[in-house]
């Protein structure tokens, strides 16, 4: 069976978003601006970014995050079944892949507060499974 590329370009770019989202509300509700700040006085953080445009550039890369997991949802529908069961259960291995093991390491060895890779890991983690979900909604055979 094709796939429709165009509902995965919607459903992905949709799931991005919503992905950037999800990351701003746990940079602001979990770890708190403050924290960064203060991070980055204790020398911990850099004052500035190495990358022009960083925000830009990460919010670029959520974008296309979710036009991959979109995919990766349209592809797994013969075998998952289609559905927001099959998008939770996609979007929990992609997002556990993609934030818990290096989070854990900085967690374990980094001099930064635990909460700072706690909300790192919750963005990828939920932010994947809500760009799934999102993208499963949005995507018709």
């Amino acid at each position: 069976m094709a796939l429709n590329t165009k509902r995965i370009w919607i459903g992905g770019l949709a799931g991005g978003l919503v992905w950037i989202v999800w990351g701003f509300l746990m940079s602001f509700l979990v770890i708190g601006f403050g924290r960064y700040a203060a991070a980055q006085q204790q020398g911990l953080f850099l004052h500035t970014s190495r990358y022009p445009a960083f925000n830009t550039q990460w919010m670029v890369l959520m974008l296309i995050l979710g036009i991959g997991i979109a995919h990766l949802y349209a592809w797994s529908r013969s075998t998952l079944q289609p559905g927001p069961g099959a998008a939770i259960k996609l979007g929990a291995v992609v997002g556990f892949i993609a934030g818990f093991p290096l989070n854990f390491a900085q967690a374990a060895w980094s001099p930064i507060d635990r909460i700072f890779p706690l909300g790192w890991m919750l963005e990828m983690w939920i932010g994947a499974i809500l760009a799934t979900l999102v993208a499963g909604v949005l995507y018709k055979d």
